[in-house]
């Protein structure tokens, strides 16, 4: 039998746990998101424990976006519809770039990035390993080979004199991670990029939003990527999105999502100088003909998401402005603590805060993120480095590679931080956090 912690003292029946944060073994104890309440005499029904548990991240989700989707259901398009290209305008209009690709995931989004960039075997994509594990994966995809290169200590984006560093005859592009959510040192990494004919690709699943230098992240590299995952600035449940200036790479993503399938006569593969293929015995002006003339993949984003997505752009800038007051809360919150923590880093004018992670400097991080979890804050880390992980460890890649990131990961915390937060739960946040940490001194 475990003892049922966060259920509401005003509640009282026979409680059955329906979700769940952990079981702590050791105190017998276990800590409940949501319960099946039965009263005697009256219907089950459930009541919600979250008030008591504050997540590090979720959606915002209204009244306009459920009805653009109710919209959607009731049309003749499910999917392969005009939602998808509306979404992708709207989306390259607000970045500023001429083309936008949507896909199915900010993973789908990077693997189709890799595959425009012509990334193959033999060739080395240099990444940060301050990232989720789908950067460095997407380059394995196309059978490349990532180069870590570390991170710079003061700004937790990826150190540009350790990407030349790195560079070598077989790199073929560099991939630059807006960490948290602050644009990256872009200048100098298209100098870089430029010197050595490289694809410079933008990893800014954290960084819809965010501004470099008065310019909005989206145009800054030669192909920029975007997550829709419930966590980030504005989500489709699944999705992502790549956006460019280049129509060539943006052709070549729409074909990689489609199974490497093209209707367009003009793409159709010549024989002899004629469109037309006579293994499939059919000419090529039948309105059923078309060709498949590369290995893609199905990667199409829905009509059902693309409403959404859409719905959701045009609150960006609120979402935007309340994860700067939010940030802004924290740091103000926070100044009396610089004996025990490390602030981020970054300009909150240009910041898009998907994450707020701060560094310990006293006390093991661990034990403190064990504490803060037990009162009902849902802290996270962001991120274990890559190459440490099982998978990339059986490749060959050891330890010790990225100091400045493997430093930084045990001693990193993310706090809570969504539009959605109310003041009193940025008020307990901080209390919980001050609480635990002056247990620590001296």
């Amino acid at each position: 039998m475990f003892d049922l912690e966060n259920i509401p003292p005003q509640a009282d029946g026979i409680f059955y746990p329906i979700a769940v944060s952990r079981l702590d073994k050791k105190d017998n104890k276990l800590f409940v998101l949501r319960a099946s309440v039965v009263k005697k005499g009256q219907k089950r029904k459930t009541v919600n424990c979250e008030q008591s548990y504050i997540p590090y991240a979720r959606q915002w989700i209204d009244e306009d976006d459920i009805q653009a989707v109710v919209e959607v259901l009731r049309s003749d398009w499910l999917t392969q519809g005009p939602k998808v290209r509306e979404f992708e305008q709207a989306f390259a209009g607000y970045v500023g770039a001429k083309f936008a690709v949507a896909v199915t995931s900010g993973t789908a989004a990077l693997h189709a990035a890799m595959y425009a960039a012509g990334i193959g075997p033999g060739d080395e994509v240099i990444v940060p390993p301050m990232t989720f594990v789908a950067t460095a994966n997407s380059v394995v995809f196309q059978e490349g080979t990532p180069v870590f290169a570390d991170v710079e200590p003061d700004t937790l984006l990826v150190d540009p004199n350790e990407v030349e560093a790195k560079i070598t005859p077989r790199t073929k592009a560099i991939v630059a991670v807006d960490y948290a959510g602050q644009p990256c040192d872009y200048d100098s990494l298209q100098a870089i990029a430029r010197k050595h004919g490289l694809i410079l690709i933008a990893d800014a699943c954290h960084a819809l939003g965010a501004e470099y230098k008065g310019k909005r992240v989206g145009t800054l590299a030669d192909l920029t990527v975007f997550s829709f995952h419930p966590v980030k600035h504005i989500t489709t449940g699944e999705g992502g999105m790549i956006t460019t200036d280049d129509a060539e790479l943006a052709e070549r993503m729409r074909l990689f999502r489609n199974h490497g399938i093209t209707r367009d006569q003009s793409k159709f593969a010549r024989i002899n100088g004629k469109i037309q293929n006579p293994m499939l015995h059919a000419p090529c002006s039948m309105p059923f003909y078309y060709e498949m003339l590369d290995l893609g993949f199905n990667y199409r984003m829905t009509d059902l998401q693309s409403a959404l997505g859409m719905s959701q752009l045009k609150k960006i800038d609120m979402f935007i402005r309340k994860r700067r007051e939010i940030a802004n809360y924290y740091n103000q919150a926070f100044k009396g603590l610089e004996d025990h923590i490390t602030l981020p880093p970054g300009d909150n004018e240009e910041h898009a805060w998907h994450l707020y992670v701060i560094q310990l400097k006293r006390g093991n991080r661990d034990s403190v993120f064990r504490k803060l979890r037990e009162n009902g804050i849902g802290v996270n880390v962001h991120y274990i480095p890559v190459y440490l992980q099982p998978y990339y460890q059986g490749l060959g890649y050891e330890k010790g590679i990225c100091p400045h990131s493997e430093e930084y990961f045990a001693r990193a915390i993310t706090l809570p931080l969504y539009p959605a937060m109310k003041t009193s739960d940025m008020e307990r946040v901080v209390e919980k956090v001050c609480g635990i940490l002056r247990e620590y001194d001296d």
